[in-house]
Formats: C-alpha cells, sequence, structure tokens
C-alpha cells in the first residue's frame, strides 16, 4: 500500500473514533511518513480506551516525537505520557476542537481575518461565520464578544508555511527538483509556483501534503495548549 493510502485510512480511524482501526493500521507495518502528529492523536484515543496493543506503539510515537521536536510534538508526547503513566498529565483542559480547522483560521489567508474558538462547544468559527452571525441577527455585539465564551484566534500570517516549504525542500532527494523548488518559492505567488512545480511530481506532491499538514497540526496544538486547552477526539 501506497504511504498516502495508508496516511487517508489512519486519518479515517482517527476522525471515527475508531481506536481500534488505528492499532491495527499502524501494527507491524511502516508507518506513514511525517504524521506523528495523526498517529499520536489516534493512540491517545486508543490507550485511554485500553486497545489491546496500543502501549507499544504509542511508547514509539512519544521516542519518535522528542527526537524530531516539531512545534506541538512536545504537548502531544506529554499527553500520551500522560495516558501511559509514564509521566505526569498535562494540566491542561480538554475540548473537543478540530486541529485543522484552527490552523486554517491561525495560517489561512490573512485577507481572510482572524476568527474565534468557542470555549463551550470547541466549534472553530472564522471570520465570515462571525459576520454572517452578525449581520442575520443571530447573536448581538454583548454575546459576539463575550471573553467567558469565545477564545480570540489571531491569524498569524504566511510566514509559518513559508518555513514549511523552505524546510520541505531539504528533504527532496532530486537535485533538479530541489532546484526548482528553490526558485519558486522566491517572491510573490510562491505557495502557487510550488505547488505548481511539485504536481509534475505527483509522490513529492502527496509528500508535501503530509508534511505540511503535520506542522500545521502540531502548531495549532502549541497554540492551543498556550491557552490552556488540549484537543479531544471523538468519543
Amino acid at each position: 500500500m501506497q504511504p498516502e493510502e495508508d496516511r487517508a485510512q489512519l486519518r479515517g480511524a482517527v476522525y471515527r473514533g475508531d481506536a481500534v482501526a488505528v492499532v491495527a493500521l499502524l501494527r507491524g507495518r511502516r508507518w506513514p511518513p511525517d504524521a506523528l502528529q495523526l498517529i499520536g492523536d489516534g493512540l491517545i484515543a486508543a490507550v485511554g480506551r485500553r486497545v489491546l496493543d496500543a502501549a507499544a506503539p504509542a511508547r514509539a510515537c512519544v521516542t519518535e516525537l522528542r527526537d524530531r521536536r516539531w512545534d506541538g510534538d512536545d504537548e502531544l508526547a506529554d499527553q500520551l505520557d500522560g495516558q501511559l503513566g509514564t509521566g505526569p498529565a498535562p494540566l491542561l483542559r480538554p475540548l473537543p476542537v478540530d486541529l485543522e480547522e484552527l490552523a486554517g483560521v491561525l495560517e489561512g489567508d490573512p485577507l481572510s481575518g482572524s476568527g474565534r474558538l468557542d470555549r463551550n462547544t470547541g466549534e472553530v468559527w472564522p471570520a465570515a461565520a462571525i459576520e454572517y452571525a452578525r449581520e442575520t441577527g443571530e447573536e448581538d455585539e454583548d454575546t459576539s464578544e463575550d471573553p467567558d465564551r469565545w477564545l480570540w484566534v489571531q491569524n498569524t500570517g504566511s510566514g509559518a508555511g513559508y518555513r514549511d516549504m523552505a524546510e520541505f525542500i531539504d528533504t527532496v532527494t532530486d537535485l533538479d527538483l530541489a532546484d526548482r523548488l528553490g526558485i519558486a518559492i522566491q517572491g510573490r505567488g510562491a505557495f502557487r509556483r510550488f505547488k505548481d512545480t511539485l504536481a509534475r511530481w505527483p509522490a513529492e506532491l502527496e509528500r508535501w501534503y503530509g508534511f505540511s499538514d503535520d506542522r500545521q497540526r502540531g502548531r495549532a496544538r502549541a497554540w492551543l495548549a498556550e491557552e490552556g486547552y488540549r484537543p479531544l477526539l471523538p468519543p
């Protein structure tokens, strides 16, 4: 099975909350590359639900996270250690947040604006949804600004995404492709040119999507931890 197919199956199992399937997909096979954030979320659920044989891959995931040290890796490793009983549980409040949606507000198009996070439900509201709710009268100004309910999510721009592209290029073994990508990310329109160039190498494009997704997922997790929360997966 191709890495992208493994990743797709793993993502489906994690988002379904199918902890048994997560462990089965990881057992006895090579893990999808650059997917430790996704894998860790699935293993947190598996260990918490006492799925058979979940502890060994969870310990291995902790080791790899500690070695890799991307943004959010230590926070995820701490949470796994807490689940395994091999370290103190982080004092973070659980919140059912979709990390990909949160990353979309944190690192999406700055022209789309910032957003907010519902402290009660974990729902992520992009700026357009906030504006629509106000225009249709679904909420008034007092409700919209209630700090006890809402956590403001400030858009951080494209800087982190640009650094992801530069670091991905360092992992490309095809020197011709690496050179083309290095040229592509110079100047305005870098993200579009980068993807257009990668489109001629489909396997590398898929690898980029996995790399970028895990980086963004980790940064969203780190941001959430700074605000005192940890993502809670579906029951």
